[in-house]
């Protein structure tokens, strides 16, 4: 008698009960473990003294300052990948290899050596660091040079989310609305950007996470001057090295709200939209 057909995904029931429990073990040990942790330690001594931590006038600056560099560097990025995919996706143009390439630049280089590229460029003894003096601006040590880290590390995430999507949408559309005598701007926002908005809104949530949770980059440049340029992370870290472990708990369970925020909004969007096909990083 022939062999019946098995598909592939159709396992015994014993594997997939052993995957499911190794991935629900493995996702328990190293991701649900440790935010429950963070939660515990920041209620060790009651919600008061984890409100008050929040509260206090160090925490608010470090958070104040978290939501400026998020607000600047991710509408930044947006109009850059926005950009960026557009003449990825839709032109032939010399250099777009290398485009693609230096899109790509962020994810490969430590964010502690983006730090440092901005001290080596911008610092008292980097490249422009005199001029900088000479007409008393300030980048490094200073929220400027804080945003330009942030912007860096947070590069790729709209690019990289919208180059595939516009890609697979092809020009067709664009084509036939400039055939029918539409500009290259109103073909743009009529016709490209109605087609990705999906896509840019979940790249714009990634880039949000990634920017309000930024430590490396924003350590180097920051000079960790307490309540002027420490972020959520810096203050964090600062209170933990001061043994403040229910402040320290207190603030890492106000960005970890925050990041679960940002995972609900990007679950929302996946419902609303199925087309939006999400990208792990």
């Amino acid at each position: 008698m022939a062999r019946r057909f098995r598909h592939p995904t159709e396992d015994p029931t014993w594997a997939k009960a052993l995957i499911v429990t190794v991935v629900l073990a493995f996702l328990g040990l190293v991701l649900i473990l440790p935010l429950a942790a963070v939660f515990a330690e920041a209620l060790r001594k009651g919600l008061g003294a984890a409100l008050a931590a929040i509260s206090d006038a160090d925490a608010l600056a470090a958070v104040r300052l978290t939501l400026i560099t998020a607000a600047i560097s991710v509408p930044f990025n947006a109009l850059f990948g926005l950009c960026a995919a557009w003449a990825i996706a839709k032109h032939e143009f010399p250099g777009k290899s290398l485009l693609i390439t230096l899109i790509d630049l962020p994810f490969s280089v430590s964010p502690v050596v983006a730090g440092l590229i901005y001290v080596l460029v911008f610092g008292l003894q980097g490249w422009f660091g005199e001029r900088l003096i000479d007409h008393d601006i300030k980048i490094i040590f200073a929220t400027p040079g804080i945003i330009l880290a942030t912007i860096f590390v947070t590069l790729p995430f709209v690019a990289r989310e919208l180059i595939p999507l516009m890609q697979e949408q092809g020009v067709s559309e664009e084509e036939a609305a400039v055939s029918m005598g539409a500009s290259g701007l109103r073909t743009f926002w009529r016709v490209t950007a109605p087609n990705v908005r999906w896509g840019l809104l979940y790249g714009v949530l990634l880039c949000n996470a990634r920017a309000m949770g930024e430590f490396g980059a924003v350590s180097v440049v920051s000079g960790h001057i307490r309540g002027l340029t420490n972020t959520m992370p810096l203050h964090v870290e600062i209170l933990y090295n001061e043994y403040n472990f229910v402040a320290a708990f207190a603030v890492a369970a106000l960005l970890c709200l925050l990041a679960v925020l940002t995972l609900v909004l990007k679950t929302a969007l996946e419902a609303a939209q199925p087309a939006v096909r999400g990208r792990g990083h």
